[in-house]
């Protein structure tokens, strides 16, 4: 999609991620598609329903972007945020995802169904919006009047030294075949997609679900859509064509003024569905006075998602209001709502930003990110499950140390306390 005019493309790019956005969150409010509510599943249930509506979404995305990648419609290696990037930065993809996986599962979800709560009228995700926007703000951007972001003075320093630099990007088809990595990215990608089609749809019990399959199906295309049109909206120059990202840094020289200019280029690079630092982007863009330089892919996601939420809350009269019920209740999401804003922006990404956008770019790092974050989850509810039960008796360490024996992560000479 090419357009004379940079403001035109913008525009196309903005509004086509609104409607894929409002779109998503319309289907994802009412087929209940949720990712932590997939892992609750499994942990207390043993249902595998919702995780394979999950499973679904990644086999799609996954399997679209490595026909789409193949033909030059989607451009993954130069991503906002960079999941490819040759520096793989592990120790915060996993430190980032299990901070996560336990701040969404104490703040009731997480940060796609935030929004999603916020459309069915539950003011406690506005709190758990307004803290995860404040934190993800401040990890990338400096304090007022100092050079030093969250990032750089709580983590930056002792962990990013852990990371590991490969000489080409860390994509599992870069990785194999270095340079001439792109038909094995087309063969991996559409090899696992159609691995985990065949898991899904294996079970009879998700066959017949409708809105498991349609949950999984819809936010799976909506993530590929995203990525489709904002690796393929380009301004045509005197018959040369530049992405949006590439005009803006190049703007004094291709712009008639300054007037409209972004602030910022690469939020306009090629993308897709995450929700953690849009939240940052969105506070960033409410205090600027609404400025047009900070409306970004990342904020009309947001805003489309509960958009969308909303619209079917109202169509289906299923709209509550929904408080806190304690104070405890309280004390709870807010501590959840820390976590998911400094996990989700060490990991950069959250259930769906890595766990689906960046899964389906084959990057090592999003799947570091999705294991800890289901690992990270998982491990919370086992604790709070056996501290509900034994009460006095589980401390918190006696609880871990069982959750760790019953995932078979630690021998079951060591439990603390008795399977249930």
């Amino acid at each position: 999609m090419t357009f004379e005019s940079f403001f035109e493309a913008q525009s196309t790019l903005l509004w086509g991620t609104f409607i894929i956005a409002l779109v998503m969150g319309a289907v994802v409010n009412k087929t209940n598609f949720c990712t932590m509510g997939a892992v609750s599943d499994v942990v207390n249930i043993g249902d595998m329903g919702r995780m394979r509506a999950w499973f679904l979404a990644i086999a799609v995305a996954m399997i679209g972007v490595a026909l789409l990648e193949s033909m030059g419609q989607v451009n993954p290696a130069a991503s906002f945020p960079p999941y490819r990037a040759s520096q793989l930065v592990w120790a915060e993809n996993i430190l980032g995802g299990l901070l996560f996986g336990v701040g969404m599962t104490l703040a009731s979800g997480c940060g796609n169904k935030t929004l999603i709560r916020i459309g069915g009228g539950n003011l406690k995700s506005i709190f758990v919006l307004l803290i995860i926007a404040v934190i993800a703000y401040f990890m990338v951007n400096p304090f007022p009047g100092s050079d030093q972001t969250l990032m750089s003075v709580l983590f930056y320093d002792w962990i990013r030294p852990l990371a590991i630099s490969f000489d080409t990007p860390q994509d599992l088809g870069a990785l194999v075949a270095g340079e001439n990595a792109g038909t094995l990215r087309l063969v991996i990608g559409l090899i696992l997609g159609f691995a985990l089609l065949m898991f899904v749809f294996k079970s009879a019990e998700f066959r017949s679900s409708f809105d498991n399959m349609l949950g999984g199906l819809v936010v799976g295309l909506a993530v590929l859509g995203a990525w489709y049109i904002s690796s393929t909206v380009a301004v045509d120059v005197d018959g040369e064509v530049h992405t949006l990202s590439g005009y803006v840094q190049q703007w004094d020289f291709l712009a008639e003024s300054e007037e409209g200019k972004p602030a910022d280029s690469r939020p306009l690079s090629a993308q897709s569905f995450t929700f953690i630092n849009p939240m940052g982007q969105t506070l960033g863009y409410a205090s600027s006075g609404f400025s047009a330089a900070l409306l970004t892919f990342g904020v009309m996601a947001l805003l489309g998602v509960i958009a969308g939420s909303l619209l079917w809350s109202l169509v289906s009269r299923s709209f509550r209001i929904e408080w806190f019920v304690n104070f405890k209740d309280f004390l709870t999401h807010v501590i959840g709502a820390v976590l998911m804003g400094f996990g989700g922006v060490l990991a950069m990404g959250c259930t769906i930003g890595q766990g689906i956008t960046g899964a389906s770019t084959l990057a090592v790092g999003s799947f570091l990110t999705f294991g800890s974050i289901v690992l990270g989850s998982g491990l919370t509810m086992k604790v709070q499950y056996y501290k509900m039960v034994y009460e006095d008796e589980a401390t918190l360490f006696k609880a871990l140390i069982t959750g760790l024996v019953d995932f078979k992560l630690l021998p079951e000479k060591l439990r603390k306390l008795e399977a249930i």
